[in-house]
């Protein structure tokens, strides 16, 4: 499955890369949906996280609960870029991502099997991999701010490596699965140390970056022990914390620029 998936996107990508480039230019959208759209990110590692921890039993209300409100606001999303995109290579990329939520909202209702949470596995990396090149086609030719954009990445990474926690924890312990944990924990860990030094930072920011790098130092040493398991509420609630605090803080260097 997972090569058919990267088949598919790598086609897209391709018909992306040669598109008119007046054509995309004049696809119009709004700051504020752009950070709607990389919100994207985030929620399909926070739906796949929430699923996994649901068919765990590991705070079973509070994952039902939030996994119904991820897929909401995903699809939310996703109708509002079909209404409001009009060039025909970016909105085959996002019928390429409606089509995996499709099938990630009629598995998540099936009874859990190792079967099916590899499928699910697989599902969330290429709703990850779509709604990025999606965010990459809306960003091309227009100026960028990459301290805004590592900021928004953290949202998705905090997911991320609370997926692949549980991953674990339900069984699914191959290479990759330790692989790609460490490889999100390390990035959030650069990425944070960036942030932190940045010098543009107004003092607002600072206050709330330090608050993220408090709750980073609890658990950065658990989530590098990933075969030790055994406290995956602690991670829950950590990565969801860091999460909102770092969607502030997009809003924070936002409002910042417009000064």
């Amino acid at each position: 499955m997972m090569k058919q998936i990267i088949k598919v996107l790598t086609i897209l990508a391709l018909s992306f890369g040669v598109a008119n480039s007046a054509q995309i230019e004049s696809t119009l959208v709004s700051k504020k949906m752009l950070n709607r759209v990389a919100k994207q990110r985030m929620l399909s590692q926070a739906m796949a996280k929430n699923y996994f921890y649901l068919s765990k039993g590991v705070n079973k209300t509070i994952a039902k609960k939030n996994l119904k409100k991820n897929i909401t606001h995903f699809k939310r999303t996703q109708q509002k870029l079909s209404e409001e995109i009009i060039d025909d290579n970016i909105k085959s990329l996002i019928d390429f991502v409606d089509m995996s939520l499709d099938e990630f909202t009629s598995i998540y209702k099936e009874k859990y099997s190792d079967d099916n949470g590899i499928i699910m596995l697989d599902l969330s990396e290429s709703l990850l991999e779509g709604s990025d090149y999606v965010v990459q086609a809306l960003v091309k030719g227009k100026k960028s701010n990459k301290i805004i954009e590592m900021a928004g990445k953290q949202r998705m990474l905090s997911q991320r490596i609370a997926k692949y926690y549980m991953v674990y924890q339900i069984g699914i312990k191959d290479d990759n699965t330790i692989i790609q944990m460490r490889e999100s924990i390390k990035e959030f860990n650069d990425n944070l140390k960036e942030l932190l030094k940045h010098q543009g930072n107004t003092p607002k920011i600072n206050v709330e970056l330090n608050k993220v790098n408090k709750m980073w130092k609890i658990v950065y040493k658990l989530y590098l022990n990933i075969e030790t398991g055994g406290l995956p509420k602690i991670v829950y609630s950590t990565t969801d914390k860091i999460t909102k605090k770092m969607n502030a803080i997009v809003s924070l260097y936002q409002d910042n620029l417009k000064k």
